[in-house]
């Protein structure tokens, strides 16, 4: 039987969950108002507590506010098709991952570290929606000027970049954007899980 969540029409679930994995979703119109630190804090701390292997913790979360002096130097690091809606976002962050994972031994490569990374960038995009803001992630980055500009370890991966603000009216985005704003579909469950081994 299908849930369907009220002002989200277009989003069905197979199996009764929790409102706010339908309420999250990657608006590109954002208001441009001020986010407060604390909100920002509060994202971030949820964030932080998203378990690693070994608790290692290989996440570093690096931000600018909309207008501070960190804000043009972040902007300059999207695909300019990012940096045409993104620049409404409240705040532009970037997740970080450490490529190395010291458990005592000594440092050795991480299996885990983008994974752990992805399980900071799932609660901290969850905290967004509860505090009633969004945040689009996106890997439309100059990846390679990132690591230089941000002055990031070559042990460090660059993840992603996140916008993160107050939803405005699919009118405040270039024309061509204001018809894919609404929020996505999946797959049915039954395309990615199985019991056993993937089927040939």
């Amino acid at each position: 039987m299908s849930n369907r969540l009220a002002g989200l029409s277009a989003r069905l679930t197979e199996h009764p969950i929790e409102p706010l994995f339908l309420q999250r979703w990657s608006p590109r119109a954002f208001d441009g108002s001020a986010m407060p630190q604390t909100d920002l804090d509060t994202i971030l701390d949820a964030a932080h507590w998203a378990p690693s292997a070994f608790n290692y913790q290989p996440w570093r979360f690096l931000y600018a506010h909309r207008g501070d002096r960190h804000w043009d130097a972040f902007q300059d690091l999207l695909v300019p098709f990012n940096q045409s809606w993104a620049k409404d976002a409240s705040v532009l962050l970037f997740i970080l991952s450490d490529t190395l994972l010291d458990a005592g031994q000594g440092p050795k490569p991480s299996h885990s570290h983008s994974f752990d990374a992805g399980a900071a960038w799932a609660q901290l995009a969850l905290q967004t929606t509860a505090l009633g803001y969004q945040a689009h992630g996106m890997t439309g980055v100059d990846f390679e000027k990132a690591q230089r500009v941000l002055n990031v370890p070559e042990t460090f991966r660059v993840e992603a970049a996140v916008a993160i603000g107050r939803q405005a009216d699919a009118s405040a985005l270039p024309e061509g954007l204001r018809a894919r704003e609404t929020p996505s579909d999946r797959k049915p469950l039954s395309a990615v899980s199985f019991a056993g081994p993937l089927p040939d």
